[in-house]
């Protein structure tokens, strides 16, 4: 493993957490870093001009967002190792979840520059802790990819994962998160979380089916969603979706031929929790009908 070593003469870059609605919701050490530091680079500064009025924080704001990040990355490391102490934020939540930044932050530690977090708000943490779903373990998805292939490739991946599971939807596509998720894991408990923090804050809880049913008869939905589903379990598995996603990676196997049946049997045997000698009777089948 190979240690940076730190640059001692430069500043410092804080991870800093930001309010996902209710302004309430940041902590005395984030706003004192924000009226802190030299300067803060923000996802959208229109947005952090709001919070920042609302604290009375004077700080300079500099635009730093997917679009932009990488050709920011070399003024802001400059002002970094000149000994400047600089705050990263996103719109809402703690940056980088499902946020940009994580190429300044990796450059930052590449130059031994110090970064600290500054914790808070987190949308996927604030349903899960009221979701009523298992909190031991969970797994944060985040966006799901648009492309309909890599959509369906990251869902059957997730199928048999049994911690609970998160995602972040836009509010116009999350008739068709909840179509999509019961297609591909079944009628799993899940939660409809939008507007956490905010005045119309509200939870929906219930199978996917009920929640694909309720959303759809809305005429719109409106405001930030995160989704979270039961992770898997033998009493939720359903046998429709299992025997397709296993036909479905069986044929995408076999097409490319790069490995052998007894072997792909054993691999998807583990994956899907199922008896090797079935999974070894489906490949044989499926090859033989190709």
């Amino acid at each position: 493993m190979n240690a940076t070593r730190p640059n001692s003469a430069a500043g410092t870059l804080y991870v800093v957490a930001t309010p996902i609605g209710n302004m309430g919701d940041i902590t005395y050490r984030a706003v004192d870093v924000l009226h802190n530091a030299d300067l803060i680079a923000a996802e959208d500064t229109r947005h952090t001009a709001r919070l920042l009025a609302h604290y009375a924080i004077e700080t300079p704001l500099i635009s730093c967002h997917e679009h932009n990040e990488s050709q920011r990355i070399s003024l802001l490391l400059q002002k970094l190792e000149s000994g400047g102490q600089l705050a990263l934020v996103s719109d809402a939540g703690t940056p980088m979840v499902s946020d940009p930044g994580y190429r300044l932050v990796a450059a930052a530690l590449e130059a031994g520059i110090k970064v600290v977090p500054i914790p808070g708000a987190c949308a996927a943490v604030a349903a899960l802790s009221v979701s009523g779903l298992a909190v031991d373990r969970f797994c944060f998805a985040g966006f799901l990819p648009k492309k309909k292939k890599q959509r369906q490739e990251m869902l059957t991946g997730l199928a048999s994962a049994e911690e609970t599971l998160i995602f972040y939807e836009s509010p116009r596509r999350l008739e068709a998160l909840l179509r999509d998720l019961q297609d591909h894991l079944g009628d799993r408990t899940a939660v409809v979380a939008r507007e956490i923090t905010k005045r119309y804050e509200e939870f929906l809880r219930g199978t996917l089916s009920v929640l694909l049913d309720a959303v759809s008869r809305r005429e719109s939905v409106k405001g930030e969603v995160t989704v979270l589903v039961s992770g898997f379990t033998e009493d939720n598995r359903d046998p429709a979706v299992l025997d397709r996603d296993l036909r479905n990676e069986i044929d995408s196997a076999l097409s490319g031929q790069t490995v052998s049946p007894s072997k792909l049997a054993a691999e998807l045997a583990r994956k899907y929790r199922m008896p090797k000698g079935r999974v070894y009777k489906m490949i044989l089948e499926i090859q033989k009908n190709q």
